[in-house]
């Protein structure tokens, strides 16, 4: 499906995994339905699919809800008649008795409103009539079929879906064995979900060559590994002590063609690291000229399965645009762990809200913020920041910078830093909302346990709801990676792509 990129689908993965279902046929995917669990106050009131889906990430999932709310369900038109959306109701249907929930519930487009719209007399005659079986509708009277009652018609559900006219049916499941008088009872176990977390700030240091400078990673990497962390976090342009050794004073051009004949070798020997010492690396950040051409600032995230990944900045300061000729990346997305979905935003990225909540409604629950700042007021406009994002986010920040200087390395002049773990400010977590800080401007490496179990407390039941309470009726991020509507398609077959919220 055209309708849903990449990072929407891992978002409702992670939101909630036990309510995605495929349909395989063969080794081919020709079904797909997303669900979240939502509160019947929200559920059975007004509402429309951007609001009820969260942008269709799933981030509206409340691990307390007492309803199973379906938000998706789509068959390959090549493989209809098979029962596969028949298939896929029954294992809705099986989750939502499993977890004791009072149903199903949805928002069913009508595709056949658009032509029937000169007989009928509005939305809720139209559906009337097939609900008494005097019309039929391709969705509508499948789901009926299929043990769904309409209990009204939810209006501008979703307003590009012209075929319905923007309607949509309300459709309702309820589980047989849940009493409907009986209050639910729902709460989110207090679990242990613990993660180590170490970050490093790191003395700028010349170095006689890249062997030397891998040692003293090296040996942070160890340490962080003898302490058992999962993860270890270095600083922004800390790869730049590999310009401390040229023998000539390079032009910005000239040292980023230095740095990039650097990057496969350091991408390498994190890499290495990570598989020897059993730890997840956020390599901190790379200027580097990448495959395309473009200089971009990159940190590698060398994990401890043997996997490789990227993320470049997505905004250069004024300085690295004027001085290294720093290009924005083009995206921000998650990279799936062992211990779950983390986001990294390098520095200046942490100073744009919008980043850290498309990485949150992708599913993560850690963000790393490697930085790098000349000045404490450079230093507190990311702190002030990386703390608002873990609050606004209810999720965990660690913070990693450079200290000292690298004399004739532009850029490395004066560094200060005072790198740190922090965590929203509720009830479960750290009174200041620091896991853990270090001292500013010494070398030393930071370590702290964090509970990601207390994130899923604080989002469902905590003092304040951050995530949950969003006013997605006034206001969303609309991404250039939307779904995409009948309106919007292209290519050969426009009519296959329906518009996203088919229940």
């Amino acid at each position: 499906m055209g309708n849903y990129s990449v990072g929407m689908v891992r978002g409702q993965i992670n939101n909630f995994p036990d309510g995605q279902f495929v349909a395989e046929l063969g080794e081919d995917i020709v079904g797909y339905c997303a669900s979240s669990r939502i509160d019947e106050a929200v559920a059975l009131s007004a509402h429309d699919w951007e609001t009820i889906s969260g942008n269709g990430f799933g981030s509206r999932h409340d691990p307390t809800g007492d309803w199973l709310y379906g938000f998706e369900l789509a068959v390959d038109p090549r493989h209809r008649g098979l029962r596969i959306g028949k298939r896929l109701y029954e294992a809705r249907r099986t989750l939502a008795e499993r977890l004791d929930l009072r149903g199903i519930v949805f928002g069913g487009r009508m595709p056949g409103y658009r032509r029937a719209k000169s007989k009928v007399d509005g939305p809720e005659d139209y559906l009337a009539r097939i609900e008494s079986g005097k019309l039929r509708d391709q969705v509508i009277s499948f789901q009926i079929a299929n043990g769904f009652s309409p209990i009204g018609v939810l209006k501008d559900y979703l307003p590009k879906d012209t075929a319905s006219g923007g309607f949509a049916a309300h459709m309702v499941w309820r589980n047989p064995y849940v009493d409907p008088n009986e209050p639910p009872a729902f709460r989110v176990p207090r679990d242990v979900e613990s993660v180590r977390l170490a970050t490093v700030q790191l003395q700028a240091r010349a170095v006689r060559d890249f062997d030397e400078f891998i040692r003293h990673v090296e040996y942070f990497v160890d340490v962080a590994s003898d302490y058992r962390a999962n993860f270890v976090v270095f600083p922004e342009l800390f790869t730049l002590s590999l310009l401390s050794f040229e023998t000539k004073k390079l032009t910005p051009m000239e040292a980023i063609d230095r740095l990039t004949e650097h990057r496969a070798p350091l991408v390498a020997e994190l890499s290495r690291m990570a598989l020897r010492y059993n730890i997840n690396i956020i390599g901190g950040s790379h200027p580097t000229r990448t495959e395309d051409g473009d200089i971009q600032n990159v940190a590698y995230v060398c994990l401890r399965d043997g996997s490789v990944h990227s993320q470049e900045k997505i905004h250069p300061t004024p300085n690295e645009a004027y001085w290294w000729k720093i290009k924005g990346g083009d995206s921000v997305d998650v990279i799936q762990t062992d211990v779950g979905p983390i986001g990294v935003l390098i520095c200046y990225d942490s100073e744009f809200p919008e980043l850290a909540r498309k990485l949150v409604d992708e599913g993560a629950r850690i963000l790393f913020v490697p930085y790098c700042t000349d000045t404490r007021q450079g230093y507190m406009r990311v702190r002030y920041c990386a703390q608002a994002r873990a609050i606004e986010n209810q999720c965990f920040v660690v913070m990693a910078g450079n200290v000292g200087n690298l004399p004739g390395v532009d850029n490395m002049d004066i560094q200060y830093a005072q790198s740190c773990i922090l965590t929203p400010c509720d009830f479960p977590f750290a009174r200041d909302g620091i896991a853990a800080e270090a001292s500013e401007n010494i070398e030393t490496l930071t370590i702290a346990d964090v509970n990601l179990a207390d994130l899923t407390w604080a989002r469902a039941e905590g003092t304040v709801r951050n995530l949950a309470d969003r006013r997605f009726d006034l206001y969303h991020i609309d991404w250039n990676h939307r779904p995409r509507t009948e309106a919007d398609a292209s290519g050969p077959h426009p009519a296959r792509a329906k518009p996203p919220g088919g229940g």
